[in-house]
């Protein structure tokens, strides 16, 4: 993992983003936030596990999906299951050490 602080890359209303290797913060003070890297860092795990490429199209796919589902891009970007995986495990640092494979399935809602 590499850390980069890059204010521009990142859009408006975000912290952060995560393309593996790398993890882009938009705010110095992040690199030393244990909650926010853990949510960084389980979407590593995300990317590594399909392949990295595959992840981004799964990703950007759910979100077109909530989008229409929820017709607001926040509530759309909550509701990917990526992002719900991330933000319920963020706060339990040991979380990666015990996470089972391709455990974002688990977050997925259908409806």
């Amino acid at each position: 993992m590499f850390l980069i602080v890059a204010k521009y890359l990142i859009p408006k209303g975000y912290r952060g983003m995560t393309v593996f290797p790398f993890v882009i913060l938009k705010y110095d003070g992040d690199k030393v936030n244990p909650i926010f890297i853990n949510h960084e860092k389980i979407h590593l795990r995300q990317q590594l596990e399909l392949l990295i490429s595959p992840f981004y199209f799964f990703y950007f796919s759910e979100y077109i999906i909530r989008l229409i589902q929820y017709k607001n891009k926040d509530l759309a970007y909550r509701n990917i299951s990526f992002e719900r995986e991330a933000y319920a495990n963020e706060t339990n640092l040991h979380y990666l050490k015990t996470r089972r494979l391709f455990g974002f399935l688990n977050y997925i809602i259908l409806k």
